[in-house]
């Protein structure tokens, strides 16, 4: 009776070890291994992060994760300026310090979770408002408080959005030539090559990413 019992134990253990080793294979190599193929094969650019490269074919980021275009921090200072030479992205508490060439380090990604009457989150937006007049008012443009859209002045929901509308782009265009000694015309081009429409001709809104946009400013600027 006992070698009888052991005996069942035994097969019964044998017959586990079994279905766990070929579900590891099935569910854990080859199905991974499955997916991931048919994924390069069909979608090679999204399975791979949706990566931008610049002109010499260096990653740069994703076209998916928004990024910053900073001044190094200068001494005493706790928040960086913008670098007006660059196409600025959305506000963001989310994103990481960045130019347009090198890697960046993600901080955190999220809203802010206040209120649209919280007074932090107003006198942000003021001041952001104000910020955008005076970075973008260059010789012969003056930008009113009117002319300067929402996506200026409040984040995403999670902080890392890449586009900005094509308002905010063309806001920024006579800020953008003055800076890299362009015509007004040529970063105006830029935008509007630039500019993606509705997706399916009617799902979202037509949007700009920065970082294509800022990839394609620097490689006419260094053809200058």
């Amino acid at each position: 009776m006992t070698n009888n019992s052991v005996g069942n134990a035994g097969r019964l253990l044998w017959a586990g070890l079994r279905a766990l080793l070929v579900l590891t294979v099935v569910t854990g190599v080859l199905y991974p291994l499955a997916v991931t193929g048919l994924a390069q094969v069909a979608f090679p650019g999204k399975a791979n992060g949706s990566e931008i490269k610049d002109a010499s074919g260096k990653v740069v980021g994703s076209e998916l994760i928004g990024q910053t275009y900073n001044l190094p921090l200068k001494d005493g200072e706790e928040t960086a300026s913008a670098d007006l030479k660059w196409f600025q992205p959305r506000p963001s508490h989310g994103l990481g310090s960045n130019s347009v060439n090198t890697r960046y380090r993600l901080i955190l990604s999220g809203a802010t979770n206040r209120s649209g009457d919280n007074a932090d989150l107003i006198q942000w937006v003021k001041d952001a408002k104000a910020a955008v007049v005076k970075d973008n008012s260059v010789n012969g443009y003056t930008v009113k408080p009117s002319d300067v859209p929402a996506d200026a002045v409040t984040s995403s929901g999670s902080g890392l959005d890449p586009h900005i509308s094509p308002q905010y782009a063309k806001l920024q265009v006579h800020r953008v030539a003055e800076k890299n000694h362009l015509t007004v015309a040529q970063v105006d081009r830029l935008v509007a090559d630039h500019t993606d429409d509705r997706i399916l001709g009617f799902i979202g809104e037509p949007r700009v990413n920065v970082l294509q946009l800022n990839v394609a400013l620097r490689e006419l600027a260094g053809r200058q």
